[in-house]
């Protein structure tokens, strides 16, 4: 914790800034092979302002998010090549310029490290070919612009930008760290209250020496040096024994299975379940043109729709199965195939979770709208059955959604995958609409405590006793006993992303939204000089069951900065919470009062239930309860309303971790 230096046995080393074990602010790292990257760090990756240089004599200055180069910046080649412009996810992406060592360039757009849409590439006489690019040759259109100075066109061919040009231009992939000052968990062997056996020893100099450091991934010693924000003997701030805000780690029941009932032979909706699967094979499988992203308004048209029979026999388009006769919709398909390829949906993995040889899984009861729910059981994908009124606002709003997902990649809405119908045959005539979404709390890690947040008090508390609620509870408003601590950058972004989310809800007519939490609780015991702990339990739990974090979580979540995508705002986020507690007097109190008591969590959020407009329904609803309760309490109020009062209750629950 604060300013400090980390040496690896390589003779890499990191001087700058800590922040709860990560290397967090502002910092250089050195390392065993000439790399080099001084700039600013966000929990180990390189986040922010920094200019790196590799040991290939490769450099870029500019801006990093999340470990890649992302936003403006300046890339050199050592062959003299360099370029000026936008970036995303490590690759040339958006506006940006060119130039070779030759003196020809090309200035324009850019797409996945290759030009892609209108651009300009220029000799050093004055001439230029202007047109639209793309890899693609069929996409290729462009003029050829000769100078004053030349006489006839050239024969050449803009595709030697891509076949020739750009092989020199690959980004160096930077040296890895074999591992994180994150990883490197002191343990005083003996050591118990009150007694020093095991601890380090300050030196003359102030410094510690920490030789007695190891590590559950390698046994390495490492020297540290910094800030020591502890008690005069030094190391009181290691001693978890010794916090006075430690945290005992709630009591969870242990789930005994996976959640919902596997839907085999003889299940009500094993039919329905043939049919999903059937429909989706066939919609996914089938040939389509090349997905670009800028789709023609007529493929948004509510009536842009595809029917397919599928009698049992089989057909020329259909192949024969063992459920009875049905009809099959497809809404929208190009925009769903293009939303999944924006979200890089695989259509491979996407058939083989929904279609594969193993059964869907449908949630214990429906939703308090009637809806059920099934999970795929790889828990990538949730299917829910929607009604008519829900389709048609997805239809309405799906322009404005496909624009707006398009346009912020951290978007906290539900990602829709497909709109679809089934359609029995026969006298029934049932038809079963229903939507695929991702899973939100779909990891690796257990999901300890999960909630269902709205900022409304009415009938906002969960109907079970204490004695039934275990991790697969949702709770609710009036069950919330935390506040959600983020660091400083994650913070902003997610104030950003709520306003711009909300925004989109608001003018779209949509309320009655909710913000999925889930959290699981880190057992590793990282000692925090800020007084945050790690709940693990104390003498009156030792016989229950206490949640940990795998070697695998624990992986992942100290990966080294090249592979840092899996940590976005929402998803697998190193977080504190912080303990509160209700007033006995103040029943509907929404936000407790702060304990000071702190735990390390892996957060996950999203905005779910996106489906409901300020119907006519909703209008006589607000009336009614009105009547009977305070107007501000209740969950059904218009839209703009709606909004306020969501975004008001959510930034008080979600503060900056100082």
């Amino acid at each position: 914790m604060g300013k400090g230096k980390f040496c690896w046995p390589s003779g890499a080393t990191y001087e700058g800034e800590f922040k709860s074990g990560f290397m967090d602010g502002q910092g250089t790292f050195t390392g065993f092979s000439g790399d080099s990257y001084k700039g600013s760090w966000v929990m180990n990756l390189k986040h922010g302002q920094g200019i790196k240089n590799y040991f290939n004599g490769d450099y870029y200055e500019g801006e990093w998010r999340t470990g890649f180069q992302e936003g403006e910046g300046r890339y050199q080649w050592t062959n003299g090549i360099h370029y000026d412009g936008q970036w995303k996810n490590g690759l040339m992406n958006g506006n940006g310029r060119m130039e070779w060592s030759d003196g020809n360039s090309y200035e324009g757009c850019w797409e996945d490290g290759f030009p892609k849409g209108n651009g300009t590439f220029r000799w050093p006489d004055g001439s230029s070919y202007v047109g639209v690019w793309s890899k693609d040759v069929k996409e290729m259109n462009g003029t050829y612009n000769p100078s004053d100075s030349s006489t006839e066109k050239p024969d050449w061919d803009p595709q030697v930008v891509f076949s020739e040009y750009l092989k020199e231009c690959k980004i160096c992939p930077g040296e890895k760290m074999s591992i994180l000052p994150s990883k490197k968990v002191p343990h005083w062997p003996g050591m118990g209250k009150g007694n020093d056996q095991g601890r380090p020893r300050r030196m003359s100099d102030g410094k510690l020496n920490c030789h007695s450091f190891s590590s559950d991934m390698h046994d390495v010693s490492a020297i540290c040096e910094g800030d020591s924000k502890d008690d005069d003997d030094g190391i009181e701030s290691l001693c978890l024994e010794d916090s006075t805000s430690r945290g005992s780690l709630p009591h969870f029941k242990t789930p005994t299975k996976r959640q919902g009932q596997t839907i085999s032979k003889g299940h009500k909706n094993y039919e329905l379940m043939l049919n999903l699967q059937l429909g989706i094979r066939h919609s996914v499988g089938r040939p389509g043109p090349v997905i670009s992203l800028d789709l023609k308004s007529s493929a948004f048209d509510p009536k842009e729709k595809v029917w397919t029979k599928f009698p049992p026999e089989g057909s020329k388009h259909t192949p024969p199965h063992q459920s009875s006769d049905f009809r099959w919709k497809d809404y929208c398909p190009l925009v769903f195939r293009t939303l999944r390829k924006l979200f890089d949906v695989d259509a491979a993995d996407y058939m083989i979770s929904i279609c594969g040889d193993d059964a869907l899984r449908e949630l214990s009861s429906p939703g308090k709208s009637g809806s059920f729910f099934y999970l795929t059981n790889d828990d990538k994908y949730m299917i829910k059955t929607i009604k008519k009124a829900e389709v048609k606002v997805l239809l309405r709003m799906l322009p404005a959604y496909y624009n707006h997902v398009r346009s912020f990649e951290n978007t906290l809405v539900t990602k829709f995958y497909g709109l679809h119908c089934v359609k029995l045959t026969g006298t029934a005539q049932k038809k079963v609409r229903f939507v695929i979404m991702g899973n939100l709390l779909c990891t690796h890690y257990t999901i300890h405590r999960r909630f269902d947040l709205k900022g409304s008090s009415h009938g906002r508390t969960t109907s079970k006793p204490e004695s039934e609620i275990d991790p697969s509870t949702t709770l609710k408003d009036l069950d919330l006993n935390y506040l959600f601590r983020l660091e400083k950058t994650w913070f902003e972004e997610f104030c950003r992303q709520v306003d711009r989310d909300c925004d989109l809800l608001e003018q779209e007519r949509i309320m009655d939204y909710s913000l999925l939490v889930g959290f699981h609780f880190r057992e590793v015991p990282t000692p925090l000089a800020s007084g945050a702990v790690t709940p693990t339990g104390n003498a009156d739990h030792e016989n229950e069951e206490v949640p940990r974090l795998s070697q695998t979580g624990q992986d992942q979540l100290d990966s080294e900065p090249s592979g840092g995508s899996s940590i976005r705002l929402g998803i697998s986020m190193p977080a504190r919470i912080e303990k509160t507690v209700r007033k006995p007097e103040c029943e509907t109190q929404l936000i407790g009062e702060p304990t000071g008591v702190f735990y390390d969590v892996i957060l996950f959020f999203g905005i779910i239930d996106i489906l409901q407009d300020y119907d006519i329904t909703k209008k006589l609803e607000h009336a009614y309860k009105s009547m009977q309760y305070d107007p501000t309490s209740i969950s059904a109020v218009d839209p703009k309303q709606y909004s306020k009062r969501f975004r008001d209750f959510i930034f008080k629950i979600f503060v900056e971790d100082t």
